[in-house]
């Protein structure tokens, strides 16, 4: 795990989103409008540093059709990292669904 993570305004987005329970890549890409060359770079660097952990659904895919889907959640140091970009950027308070 890195020592020190770069936490931008995107990096905050895609955590409060994930934080308001949109946990699948396409699903934070639609929220937060971010581009998917911005988005799941994002998640693997928030993943090696500890912020975020995820967790395939392979069940879900043999229902649909559909290939495997990886869903993400907040770790402790998230929701703790989060907490301090809300305060750098008070709008990611106001998000909502």
């Amino acid at each position: 795990m890195p020592d020190r993570i770069n936490l931008t305004y995107a990096s905050g987005l895609i955590l409060q989103t994930i934080a308001q329970g949109l946990s699948y890549g396409f699903n934070i890409i639609d929220h937060t409008g971010l581009p998917s060359g911005t988005v799941y770079p994002a998640l693997r660097r928030l993943e090696s540093a500890g912020l975020v952990e995820s967790l395939w659904d392979h069940k879900g895919a043999k229902k649909s059709g559909g290939p495997p889907r990886k869903y993400y959640r907040l770790t402790a140091l998230g929701r703790e990292r989060l907490d301090l970009l809300r305060d750098r950027y008070p709008l990611l308070q106001k998000m909502t669904k």
